[in-house]
């Protein structure tokens, strides 16, 4: 292994990218335009959409993906608890009311019947974001069925799915809108950046105006050869967009996207193999259908492991294996508790899987040998654990 450790993530940019971006910097146009326009094309070609919209974060793709939907204002919005807080954030930002979903606790997801409840406690919902875990396969159609909703009324924060197929469809031209992200630790790595796909020309254009202010033409046809300068804003938008230069890297990243896909796959049976025996820790779950992105290799820390989470992030830290956790509940977090509605019982299922929840080294640069040091330092917590207990 090295005396560097294994980090949590470590960010993959080929050769490739930095000639691109080089490229880029000399052309004499370095915000949105023609390579922004080449990568929404591209990568609409790989997740199989019709259209593309690349915008500054994966964030602001989810809160103009329910913008687009035209809900009126505080219109209720299902989202899961267990999930990154700036989704929850976009919703808000939209200008809709969060219901937070309990996470089934035998699979730590939102569920057909948590969504229901959600739905039910609240009087109904409007729309709906649905979280691919991990990279493992939601099941759309049955949670927005469960719901009460139309497809229509869905939005997938693909964050972790890029790469994810939900039976025979890939994740990207399922709902109506998915919302993805090329942040420095994400399957397709820029630094900074989202996609919104669809397969609604009318939904993706008004995307496209609402990433540049609302205004009717981007710079790029304003300022190109035989474009106008004229303009119009006929409702209000964000400043949302993507410049050249990421888009340029992202473009370079995308043509390596499948191999390290499947490094990631190897990665992950290559964790299950060497930890599938060890008492107390729960692997992540495999999907029967589908296919699974990998973003994240997700190990549920058990009573009969012998130690809890925090105390077992701490002994692999000292070994310098890098871990997280995804994700502490929103509903732990004090301004989301003001604005969220969350069921008089609570989220009891999430609050159970969150303390058990760990996420280890997962990322396509990561070698066989560092694979191996995390799964021997974990067995090695485990004993030492189980020693110190015999001793007390």
């Amino acid at each position: 292994m090295g005396t560097e450790g294994v980090p949590f993530s470590r960010p993959m940019i080929v050769p490739e990218a930095v000639e691109a971006t080089q490229r880029v910097l000399t052309s004499g146009w370095i915000t949105t335009g023609p390579e922004c326009a080449a990568f929404e094309y591209e990568f609409a070609a790989w997740v199989g959409a019709e259209h593309a919209v690349a915008v500054s974060s994966c964030t602001v793709a989810i809160e103009l993906a329910l913008r687009a939907l035209h809900l009126p204002y505080g219109a209720k919005v299902l989202v899961p608890t267990i999930t990154f807080c700036g989704a929850v954030s976009a919703v808000v930002h939209a200008g809709l009311t969060p219901v937070l979903v309990d996470a089934d606790p035998t699979t730590g997801m939102v569920s057909p019947a948590t969504c229901a409840a959600a739905a039910r406690a609240c009087r109904g919902v409007d729309a709906m974001v649905v979280l691919h875990f991990a990279g493992f396969p939601a099941p759309v159609e049955e949670l927005a069925d469960a719901a009460g909703l139309a497809m229509s009324r869905v939005v997938e924060d693909a964050a972790h799915a890029l790469g994810t197929w939900v039976d025979s469809q890939q994740v990207g031209s399922i709902s109506r809108a998915a919302c993805f992200s090329f942040y420095a630790t994400k399957n397709l790595p820029i630094g900074e950046g989202g996609m919104v796909t669809t397969n609604d020309a009318e939904l993706a254009g008004w995307i496209r105006r609402a990433r540049l202010h609302g205004m009717s033409a981007d710079a790029w046809r304003r300022y190109a050869p035989g474009g106008s300068w004229q303009y119009t804003v006929t409702e209000a938008g964000l400043k949302a967009n993507l410049s050249d230069v990421s888009a340029a890297i992202g473009r370079a990243q995308l043509r390596y996207l499948d191999l390290w896909q499947h490094r990631r796959s190897e990665i992950a049976d290559r964790y299950s193999a060497a930890l599938v025996d060890v008492p107390g820790l729960e692997l992540p779950p495999t999907p029967v259908r589908g296919r699974h992105a990998w973003h994240l290799y997700v190990v549920r820390v058990k009573p009969g492991f012998g130690s809890d989470r925090d105390a077992l992030v701490e002994r692999l830290a000292e070994r310098g294996i890098g871990t997280s956790v995804h994700f502490i509940p929103v509903h732990h977090m004090p301004y989301f508790r003001s604005v969220a509605h969350i069921p008089r019982r609570g989220l009891p299922g999430a609050d159970r899987v969150f303390g058990e929840l760990l996420s280890l080294p997962m990322h396509q640069g990561l070698r066989d040998d560092e694979v191996d040091a995390v799964c021997a330092a974990l067995m090695d917590a485990r004993i030492q654990t189980n020693q110190l207990e015999v001793v007390q």
